[in-house]
């Protein structure tokens, strides 16, 4: 297979995986903590503002509501992971999804973080690194920790990615 389609083919499924793993993650902070997850909804309605010209909201709960929205946003999620996963390839190499390391995914996993707090919390208006939130510390160190376990899951979903590959797998794609 050429190590271009090898390269599409491991970003798609160790993002996704390690997607899943921090939906899984938020599913059970909201069972045991009574913490809700991020209503992806709100980040579809913020791209779709966004492709109008308009970055900043104040917040983005008292936008009107974008049709599509919450699928946009949920592919936007997954597309976001599959992103990072195609950066820690790019540092690390194909080789790093044939024989996964820890290190390198909790990096990509919580540097992440950057991405919400300088990009996404703004401009949906809870400031940057939530500032303008009603427990900033709390929803920074939620975030540290979400973004650590999407860490995690590079991690997992590299192994599970490169056991499919030593099973022929690829034979499939």
């Amino acid at each position: 297979m050429p190590e271009a389609v090898s390269y599409l083919k491991c970003a798609f499924l160790i993002g996704a995986g390690a997607t899943l793993v921090m939906d899984i993650w938020a599913t059970a902070r909201k069972r045991l903590l009574g913490i809700s997850p991020l209503d992806y909804a709100l980040v579809g309605r913020w791209l779709a503002y966004l492709a109008r010209g308009r970055f900043r909201h104040d917040p983005i709960g008292a936008s009107a509501p974008v049709k599509g929205e919450r699928l946009s946003g949920w592919i936007a999620h997954y597309l976001i992971g599959i992103v990072f996963a195609a950066a820690l390839l790019a540092l690390w190499g194909l080789d790093w999804a044939r024989h996964p390391t820890l290190g390198p995914a909790l990096l990509v996993g919580i540097g992440s973080v950057a991405a919400p707090f300088f990009v996404m919390q703004p401009g949906m208006g809870a400031g940057v690194a939530a500032s303008r939130t009603p427990h900033p510390a709390a929803a920074r160190l939620h975030s540290l920790v979400t973004h650590g376990i999407f860490g995690l899951g590079l991690y997992g979903a590299g192994w599970v990615t490169s056991w499919l590959d030593t099973f022929q797998w690829r034979s499939f794609w």
